[in-house]
């Protein structure tokens, strides 16, 4: 195992043990992951963690999803949550990297069931790239300027976060003055990304932005090649577009981000008209 997936998955399982203890660990991260190659030394630095939750709690279905981990996501299969609401509380919880440390409030995500109750409900799923100050300090995705407009592009394509469409960013924490987020802060958040995916299973997804569109698909390419394109995604329909903060800078961009959301409509359309 590389070293970088190995510190990756450090990050993840000490985060999953911290949630589960209720309490964030002071104990520093190790100098270097030696134990590349071998992932049961992996597991092993925080199975002891884990174990004496087992003790003290006597919740076997709890430790057995966290010791559960390395399976599922060396499977790719995702985080080993079984609720949205395990999620947003691991976030919560999450200082896996350098944003936890900076943020006012963790941006985990938003849809119908939080907003209106309406559960079963999603049929997109919007991925942007992480949190602006607005956000931050709402803990809401997408309220600033560009959450307003984002609000408007879809209510024209018949969506919106309190019916049938789910937000989120790859990143759960605001980078500080709004820079990229960093590929290992990318990293770090990438299980709650995954899980919110596996989940929640959207007949689409529309990617906002450069950002989130190379990290979900892997690649260097720049949005403008990348746009109006649909992509397969874990079987899932995927089409970039431009980020709305992108349309506020550059009004020139937003016919063609309508042409790309009407085609974006239209193969929804197709999908739902097969049931």
């Amino acid at each position: 195992m590389e070293t970088e997936a190995c510190e990756v998955l450090y990050r993840f399982f000490r985060t999953a043990s911290e949630y589960i203890e209720g309490y964030r660990s002071d104990a520093p991260y190790p100098e270097s992951f030696a134990f590349a190659g071998d992932s049961t030394a992996l597991v092993a630095t925080t199975g002891a963690a884990v174990n004496a939750v087992s003790v003290e709690t006597g919740s076997a279905e709890i430790v057995g999803t966290v010791t559960g981990a390395s399976a599922a996501v060396s499977a790719g299969s995702g985080a080993p949550f079984g609720s949205m609401q395990e999620i947003y509380a691991a976030v919560a919880q999450c200082s896996a990297c350098v944003l936890g440390q900076t943020r006012t409030h963790p941006v985990a995500g938003e849809g119908p069931e939080e907003l209106s109750r309406l559960t079963n409900s999603v049929e997109v799923m919007v991925i942007g790239e992480g949190p602006g100050a607005d956000e931050d300090r709402q803990g809401r995705p997408f309220v600033g300027r560009a959450g307003q407009l984002l609000d408007k592009m879809l209510e024209a394509i018949q969506l919106s976060r309190k019916t049938n469409c789910y937000i989120t960013n790859v990143v759960k924490c605001r980078p500080p003055q709004n820079r990229d987020p960093a590929p290992e802060e990318r990293s770090c958040c990438a299980a709650f990304l995954d899980a919110q995916i596996r989940l929640l299973r959207p007949k689409m997804i529309l990617v906002m932005g450069r950002i989130a569109a190379q990290h979900l698909l892997q690649t260097s390419d720049g949005i403008g090649k990348l746009r109006g394109r649909f992509f397969d995604y874990q079987g899932i329909p995927l089409m970039p577009t431009y980020h709305p903060s992108a349309l506020l800078r550059d009004e020139s961009l937003k016919r063609p981000a309508w042409e790309d959301l009407k085609r974006f409509r239209a193969r929804l359309h197709e999908l739902q008209a097969q049931g």
